[in-house]
This record gives C-alpha cells, sequence and structure tokens, in this order.
C-alpha cells in the first residue's frame, strides 16, 4: 500500500468521540483502525458512520478472527457492505482458515494474519508451551501465512525486518509503535515509527499516543512530518 502510512488505532466504545476523531485525524493519517471494542458497540452502521467523516481515509477492520474455516469465511461475507481496506485474522488458526478467509473477502481487500501480540513477551510464550520465543514463532506463523495466500502480517516492529527479507511482497502491518518519549503502557516490544518503517513496515498502527494527546490532531500531524522529514 502506497500513501501515509500511519493509521489511527481508534479503540474507544463511544461513536461521537470515534466521529470526532476521525473528522480531526484526516488530515493526517492515511487510514483508521476500528476493532472489536468499537465493532461490538456499533457494528456496519458505526463503522459506516466513522468512516463517513473521513471519506479518503483508508479502513483497517481489526477483528483477528479466529475459528474453523467455515465460520470464518461465512463471518468475512456476513460483513457485507463494509468497505474495509485491511482485516486480521488469526494466523494461529491455521492454513485452511486463513485461504478460507481469503477466499471470502473481496478482491481489493488485504487479508493479513496476525502473528504474536505485541502484548506479548518471550516469558509469556514459554508459559503457553510455544518454544523458542517470539522471533521463532512470529517466523513460523508468517510463512504460514505466506503459503496459505495472505497479504500479510501483523507482527512487532522487532521482527519485521527479519520477515520482510523473506517475504520482499508482504504486507507489514505493525503496531507497538511509540514515539520517542511516549508511554509504552501494555506493549513489549515497541519501536519509534521512523525505526519501524526504516526496518520495512508498510502500514504503521498508532493508537493512544495519538487519541490520548491533548490535541490528536496535531499528535498524528508531528508523526507525519517526522516520517516525511527522514524520507526526503
Amino acid at each position: 500500500m502506497t500513501g501515509n502510512p500511519v493509521f489511527c488505532a481508534v479503540d474507544t466504545t463511544d461513536l461521537s468521540d470515534a466521529c470526532h476523531l476521525a473528522r480531526a485525524l484526516a488530515p493526517h493519517v492515511g487510514g483508521l483502525k476500528l476493532g472489536l471494542e468499537f465493532w461490538n458497540s456499533h457494528g456496519a452502521p458505526g463503522v459506516a458512520e466513522v468512516m463517513a467523516r473521513a471519506p479518503k481515509a483508508r479502513l483497517f477492520l481489526d477483528l483477528k478472527l479466529h475459528d474453523i474455516p467455515n465460520t470464518v469465511a461465512g463471518a468475512i461475507r456476513a460483513l457485507g457492505n463494509v468497505d474495509f481496506d485491511i482485516l486480521t485474522v488469526h494466523a494461529g488458526g491455521g492454513s485452511a482458515m486463513m485461504r478460507a478467509a481469503k477466499a471470502a473477502a473481496p478482491g481489493h481487500a488485504a487479508v493479513v494474519g496476525v502473528t504474536v501480540l505485541t502484548s506479548l513477551d518471550d516469558d509469556d510464550l514459554s508459559a503457553m508451551g510455544v518454544p523458542g520465543g517470539s522471533g521463532a514463532q512470529v517466523a513460523r506463523l508468517a510463512a504460514l501465512a505466506r503459503d496459505s495466500g495472505l497479504d500479510g502480517i501483523v507482527c512487532s516492529p522487532r521482527e519485521v525486518a527479519d520477515r520482510r527479507a523473506d517475504w520482499a511482497a508482504g504486507l507489514f502491518v505493525v503496531p507497538g509503535i511509540r514515539p520517542a518519549g511516549s508511554d509504552i503502557g501494555d506493549q513489549k516490544r515497541v519501536m519509534t515509527p521512523v525505526e519501524a518503517r526504516d526496518a520495512g513496515a508498510g502500514i504503521l498502527v498508532i493508537g493512544r499516543p495519538i487519541t490520548a494527546a491533548p490535541d490528536p490532531a496535531a499528535a498524528a500531524q508531528a508523526i507525519a512530518a517526522v516520517l516525511s522529514a527522514r524520507a526526503r
């Protein structure tokens, strides 16, 4: 995907707040991410209302679908008229599920596989019985997603450079982005926007550093300005 790589994570259940953010951020971001909190509160009508405030922004529908192949395919078809540009499924759902998801999605949309959540570190994975740490698990799931026909993956900025080397055409959606000096919150594997972009991220997902700022539009504009300056 080309254009502004910053997608703002609008993680709220408040429709009015989401619409206000969308209108304010529209000139400064490439897209908006709407996830489970918003979807479970407002569904397709709410998505349409938010995106109407930012008609040129791309929609990242972050539902992280994970079920048997038939159910995931049916859930994607049930999205109906929601015009999303990116949709997430869990790569851990397996090859058949990912193939079914891609087949059910509109042809213009990118379906990407979530690998290891950025709230998890190696100790968390070890406790779940996953060997080798986050890097090894992301490598395994990235290869599975690629071989299953997905368009790319979601991974932390710490893994994106290695995975880009193995999958040059992949779309790398990268959360865990924190501008220099920001509070990392519940994220454990983070980088700055410039570091992540330089490592090979195609989409930079940024939430609280923008949405919790006193002036979200100014925060988004500042991030875009830093990225633009470094690209020259």
